[in-house]
């Protein structure tokens, strides 16, 4: 049974016609659900006091900022299980993946496919914006897989300018590319995907104190990363990983870190582009601008008119772009397409968008993960044999 009510406080779509979408400002936005089965997201299973409902880590961190040593040892764990991987990934070691891994980049590749489609359907205006909340490189590497192998010609735009050293700026969000005929007779625009990263990078990094310098170098942010020197307690690893406990457990913990190794974690994590996520915020001044800099390029995109806003594997806990979206969905063009998860989910949405007429919820037949984005929700083929029912 599908849903197919418009209404999204009465029920859901379970997929965006073309017609809603064709000749749009095109804005996407993708959260840490797109790489899960890859990469780690911020949910882990230590459930919260009085509740069923496990922590995440925003709210985890949250609980216990006011505890150093406590703080100290989640925002470890965050390094070492969560940014670590990202920075760690390497496509081209993809043959070493498994069947579910492996999905994960086609899934990647086929949204990047269908949004190059979309934008194709455009003229010279053939190009999208895709914000994601993810600090890991799989857009970048995907896009860059599917140009070696001649898959689709089009640039994709990260914001960074310059050769031996690229920089990042706002206003590079901005460029836009034409191919030129010989003799000038003819031109035309290159399709183009602007990347921006609205909770930083692995691949940032902090240039003169002033710049971001944005490096693909793998072997660099993988060193980067080793080089926080995380701290540990098997006992807490234990406890975030228990189902079966919550907050009372993690408080009733008997933990002693000497002061030195609470600072020298402190003074190296940062350092990292990373948002910290008990404040959405970043440390640095120089990536704190940015990301309000960017934030306010987002407010941009989604107030021109006839504007499209499709959002896949975000929660919205930052109540920063919460609050910005809310803002802008004061556009009477805009169109919002969100995708919820599960039921759960979609409970959540509805309350934090009640009352905005312009907000489509979808949900399908079972988990709304990326291959049922791709498959049955961003799709220009016809449902196929083996579709869900």
């Amino acid at each position: 049974m599908r849903f197919t009510a418009r209404n999204a406080r009465d029920a859901a779509l379970s997929k965006i016609n073309r017609s809603d979408i064709f000749d749009k400002n095109l804005n996407f936005l993708i959260g840490s659900g797109a790489s899960y089965g890859l990469l780690p997201t911020l949910a882990v299973r230590l459930k919260k006091k009085d509740a069923e409902e496990s922590h995440t880590l925003e709210t985890l961190a949250t609980r216990f900022e006011s505890s150093q040593a406590l703080k100290t040892l989640i925002f470890s764990w965050y390094v070492k299980e969560v940014i670590k991987p990202a920075s760690d990934f390497q496509i081209d070691e993809a043959s070493s993946l498994d069947a579910t891994q492996k999905e994960v980049l086609d899934n990647y590749e086929r949204f990047l496919k269908t949004v190059l489609a979309l934008t194709a359907k455009k003229g010279e205006q053939n190009r999208a914006n895709v914000f994601t909340t993810n600090y890991d490189g799989l857009i970048a590497h995907v896009s860059e897989q599917m140009l070696r192998q001649g898959h689709a010609d089009f640039v994709l735009n990260d914001g960074a300018f310059g050769f031996r050293k690229r920089t990042m700026y706002a206003r590079n969000f901005n460029r836009f590319y034409r191919d030129q005929g010989v003799f000038d007779r003819h031109s035309k625009s290159v399709p183009q995907l602007n990347l921006i990263q609205l909770h930083g990078s692995v691949y940032w990094y902090k240039e003169n104190g002033e710049n971001i310098e944005v490096s693909y170098d793998l072997a660099r942010a993988k060193t980067r990363i080793s080089e926080v020197p995380c701290v540990e307690a098997a006992s807490f690893n234990a406890l975030v990983n228990d189902e079966s406990k919550n907050d009372d457990d993690i408080s009733s913990l008997d933990i002693n870190i000497p002061v030195d190794k609470v600072e020298e974690f402190w003074k190296k994590y940062e350092q990292l582009p990373i948002v910290n996520p008990t404040k959405w915020k970043f440390h640095e001044t120089v990536f704190e601008e940015h990301y309000y800099q960017i934030l306010r390029l987002l407010s941009y995109e989604l107030e021109k008119p006839n504007s499209v806003f499709i959002v896949f594997g975000f929660s919205f806990a930052d109540e920063h772009i919460l609050n910005l979206v809310k803002r802008s969905l004061s556009n009477p063009t805009l169109k919002m397409f969100v995708c919820c998860f599960a039921d759960k989910e979609k409970a959540s949405l509805e309350k934090k968008f009640e009352g905005f007429e312009n907000v489509e919820l979808i949900r399908v037949e079972g988990d709304l993960n990326f291959k049922a984005f791709n498959e049955e929700v961003l799709t220009l083929d016809p449902p196929s044999a083996e579709a869900r029912p």
